[in-house]
């Protein structure tokens, strides 16, 4: 008789904790699960389920006051809650490894990045520095990065987003782990270099032979990663199985809400009036920004280069390119947040670098930003309401007129009125982004500039604020500017697409024209690189844009 080998890992009926105050009791209710050898285990959930959770506790990271109250974590048969601090500190790293979501805040940016790799090495026992730059530029050299030599030297933030992640990769990858933890690895990547990270990811595991316990809630990722899906919503599992059965015949209604949210959409189809007002013109903006290398050294990035377009009446403009790509620099023009080099921005026919400041006040109102993160942009320190509240105030409203318009913003967007004297750290992100949503509509503004404002979120959050977004359109007759990374969401937004590489629009036209019949080969290149989706495997029907 054939006995199977246990698995790698098994978590059994593991209940953690929330603090008094939290919106329900538990983190994780009664969880089990297993990965074996050199197997990838997607957990999938919206935020708030407790996917983050266990990725903690299986590396015994969490706080006191959430320590689990109850159940069992063995790695190799080995019961982690019997290692004493200092084994399960060797543990980390050398048996099980973890890639954060968001490498720039797991980086630290005042070291240079082969100096923090170094440290990995140095905490677990390598004391020789010849040894440790060997490895370091090993490291590098194997998760792709150029120039590994070199690149040992530079720092975090002179990478690109995609670069700092297989640095932390790298660093994950230091004594070739059994297990790799990867927790939203690819959520804030642009769609070629998620699909890079994706691959890479993949060939570690197959080289490596590891196991790998991939955190995401997208689940066109899913597909391209994973041989079981384990779905967790508010701290319960609702669903395992392997992939194809998950993907395609969920069971449950959350599963399937889950698989929809990642699904195709329909590309925008309306036809505009040809002769409706342009509200914002920019005319051959261009932009350079330098930095310095050290020892006398600048390095001179153009940003933008000769950059033209108009956005129309009632029209949705939708931006879209890697990162880098200038589409940020390009929507910070556009709300006069930086001024080009050369060229012109016009506001409703007005040139606004010739604008009178009094003037241009008057007229900021009518042309309003939302930021990509609702929570570095939302003060801590003010309520919800002042928050609110500020803009209608600068603009000569009376505290008790900018109190009702707060008031009547919070219901617009979905908000209950109690909002208003609570703080932002109240909230969860897809609240928290209303709330910005809020704060730009409070001027009433004719034109919203949202950069990135959904990318942050997870896949039923970014549905709702969508549609929350074409509601508003529609019912306060508002012109946008969507600026993004991700196809789908463009597609499902715009009526114009504009694709930006290096700082140039490269194509620009109707949707259906630009995602159907793509003219320039980076467009195409856009494209080609995205997910898999669970149900359909071009890109073209994945975003379903009439021809």
């Amino acid at each position: 008789m054939t006995i199977a080998n246990p698995p790698l890992l098994r978590v059994s009926d593991l209940r953690i904790p929330l603090p008094q105050g939290a919106d329900r009791s538990h983190a994780l209710h009664g969880l089990s699960l297993h990965i074996n050898a050199g197997e990838c285990l997607c957990v999938v959930g919206e935020s708030g389920s407790g996917k983050s959770m266990l990725a903690s506790a299986i590396l015994r990271l969490l706080p006191a006051d959430m320590a689990p109250e109850a159940g069992q974590i063995r790695f190799q048969q080995q019961d982690l809650a019997d290692l004493s601090e200092e084994q399960m500190r060797q543990h980390r790293g050398r048996q099980v490894s973890m890639v954060f979501q968001e490498p720039m805040s797991a980086l630290n940016p005042l070291l240079s990045v082969g100096r923090q790799i170094e440290e990995v090495l140095l905490d677990h026992g390598v004391t020789s520095k010849q040894q440790r730059r060997l490895r370091v530029v090993e490291l590098l050299d194997y998760v792709g990065l150029p120039d590994p030599a070199r690149l040992q030297q530079v720092y975090p933030f002179q990478l690109s987003g995609g670069q700092r992640q297989r640095v932390v990769i790298a660093m994950a990858l230091a004594f070739d782990p059994l297990l790799l933890i990867a927790d939203e690895p690819t959520s804030a990547l642009d769609v070629t270099t998620q699909a890079q990270i994706i691959a890479l990811l993949k060939r570690i595991q197959r080289e490596k032979g590891m196991a790998m316990l991939f955190i995401t809630h997208d689940f066109a990722v899913v597909r391209a990663v994973a041989d079981r899906v384990l779905v967790l919503e508010k701290g319960h599992l609702v669903e395992q199985g392997s992939a194809e059965e998950v993907l395609r015949r969920p069971r449950e209604a959350y599963t399937r809400r889950l698989v929809e949210a990642s699904a195709p959409v329909q590309g925008h189809s309306r036809t505009l009036a040809t002769d409706a007002p342009v509200l914002l013109h920019a005319e051959t903006l261009n932009k350079s920004f330098r930095a310095s290398l050290g020892w006398g050294r600048k390095r001179t990035t153009q940003a933008l280069a000769d950059v033209s377009l108009s956005l129309r009446e009632g029209e949705t403009l939708g931006i879209v390119g890697e990162s880098g790509s200038g589409k940020s620099t390009l929507g910070r023009h556009l709300i006069r947040l930086l001024r080009p080099d050369s060229g012109r921005v016009e506001w409703f026919g007005d040139d606004v670098a010739g604008l009178p400041e009094a003037r241009l006040r008057e007229r900021r109102s009518d042309v309003q930003m939302i930021f990509q993160d609702p929570f570095a942009s939302l003060n801590p320190r003010q309520r919800v309401g002042q928050i609110i509240m500020t803009g209608p105030l600068v603009h000569g409203a009376s505290p008790e007129q900018a109190r009702t318009i707060a008031l009547d913003m919070l219901q617009l967007t979905g908000l209950p009125a109690t909002a208003f004297d609570r703080y932002p750290q109240a909230f969860s992100g897809g609240q928290r982004q209303r709330i910005g949503i809020a704060r730009a509509l409070a001027l009433q503004p004719r034109v919203l500039i949202a950069d990135e404002c959904v990318s942050a979120l997870d896949a039923l959050i970014q549905v709702q604020i969508l549609e929350l977004l074409e509601d508003l359109q529609q019912r306060l007759k508002l012109s946008l500017v969507f600026i993004t990374h991700d196809l789908h969401v463009a597609a499902r937004l715009s009526d114009r697409i504009a694709v930006m590489q290096h700082g140039r629009i490269v194509e620009t036209g109707p949707t259906a024209q630009v995602f159907g019949q793509p003219q320039h080969a980076y467009t195409r290149a856009l494209l080609a690189a995205l997910p898999v989706n669970p149900v359909v495997s071009d890109a073209e029907t994945l975003l379903r844009v009439p021809v």
